[in-house]
C-alpha cells in the first residue's frame, strides 16, 4: 500500500509523467498504470469495518478535538501523544499509545484536502518560477529559474535567471515560444506580484502594464490559481521540481548565464525526446495538438 501511495502522490501531486514514475521508483510501466487506475491493490477490500475493543468508546472524544484543532494555530494543535494523555488522565483509557497513534494518523490523513486529476485539453500552458543554487563565473548563487509546462503533451521548457523579475517572466516567454515553435492559447499564472498588481473585488486582476502587454502581442488568455493553491497548477509545479531534480544535480557550473541556458534548453530538449520515444505515436501526436491548437 505504501508504494501505492507514494506512486499516486508522484504523478497526481508532483506531475510526474508514468515514464519517469517507473524510472524513480524501479517498476514497470505498467505496474505504474495499475497503481494510478486504483487507489489499492485490486482483489483487496476491507468487508468489515475495524474493531479497537478498547479505543471504540473513545473515538467520538477524539473526533471532537481534532475537529476542534482546525480552528487552532498549527503549534497548538493536538499531537497523538498529547491525545494519549488526555485520553488516559481525563477519560479512563487504559489502552496503548500505539492504537490512538494509528487512529490519530489515519484521522488525519482522510481529513487533508484531497484533488481530483485534471484533464489538459492541448494548446493551454502553466508557467512559474523555481529556485536552485547554481555556479555561474565561480561564484556560488541562487539561480530562479522560469518554466513553461504544456501538460497535454508534457513538453516543458526550463530557463534560468539572476532574479525573477518582470525581465525574467517577459524573457522566458520569447524564449519558450521560440522553443516550441508556436504559442499556447492559455497560460495558468500564480498571482506573481510581476504580473498582478492586484487582484479586484469580484476576482478578476489587474494586470500590470508590461505583462498586459505582452499578452496583447502574443494575443495569450492568462488564466491563474487560487491563492495558496498550488494544485491549480500541478504540472508546472511538478516540472519545477524535475528540473530541480534532473538539471540540476550536482549543483551545476558554468562560465555564464548563456552557457547554462544553452545546457538547460538541450536538458529540455533531451527530455522532450525521450518522452516522444517512450510513448511513441500518442504522445507525439499530443504534442502536435499542442503546437497545432
Amino acid at each position: 500500500m505504501d508504494l501505492y501511495l507514494k506512486v499516486r502522490h508522484a504523478h497526481f501531486q508532483d506531475g510526474l509523467s508514468g515514464r519517469q514514475i517507473a524510472r524513480d521508483f524501479g517498476i514497470s510501466r505498467d505496474s505504474v498504470a495499475k497503481m494510478l487506475a486504483y487507489s489499492e491493490p485490486p482483489g483487496y477490500r476491507r468487508t468489515a469495518p475495524i474493531r479497537r475493543p478498547k479505543l471504540d468508546a473513545f473515538t467520538s472524544q477524539m473526533d471532537q478535538w481534532l475537529a476542534e484543532d482546525r480552528s487552532r494555530p498549527r503549534k497548538q494543535r493536538h499531537t497523538a501523544k498529547r491525545i494519549f494523555e488526555r485520553l488516559r488522565d481525563e477519560c479512563g483509557f487504559d489502552g496503548s499509545y500505539t492504537i490512538v497513534k494509528d487512529y490519530v494518523r489515519d484521522r488525519k490523513r482522510t481529513g487533508k484536502e484531497m484533488f481530483v486529476p485534471l484533464s489538459h485539453p492541448p494548446g493551454h500552458a502553466q508557467a512559474d518560477f523555481g529556485e536552485a543554487l547554481v555556479v555561474i563565473g565561480g561564484v556560488e548563487q541562487k539561480a530562479h529559474f522560469f518554466a513553461l509546462d504544456l501538460p497535454h503533451s508534457d513538453a516543458c521548457y526550463i530557463r534560468a535567471y539572476p532574479a525573477a523579475n518582470t525581465e525574467a517572466w517577459l524573457d522566458g516567454h520569447v524564449h519558450a515560444f521560440a522553443f516550441f515553435g508556436a504559442v499556447p492559447q492559455s497560460v495558468l499564472y500564480d498571482n506573481d506580484r510581476c504580473l498582478v498588481a492586484r487582484i479586484l473585488p469580484d476576482g478578476s486582476r489587474q494586470r500590470t502594464q508590461r505583462f498586459s502587454a505582452m499578452l496583447s502581442h502574443y494575443v495569450i488568455r492568462d488564466r491563474y490559481g487560487r491563492p495558496g493553491k498550488g494544485n491549480d497548477k500541478g504540472a508546472v509545479e511538478g516540472l519545477v521540481g524535475y528540473g530541480r531534480r534532473n538539471f540540476m544535480v550536482p549543483i551545476p557550473s558554468f562560465p555564464d548565464w548563456h552557457a547554462f541556458n544553452a545546457h538547460l534548453e538541450e536538458q529540455c530538449r533531451k527530455r522532450q525526446g525521450d518522452v516522444l520515444r517512450g510513448h511513441k505515436v500518442s504522445i507525439r501526436e499530443r504534442l502536435k495538438a499542442d503546437l497545432a491548437a
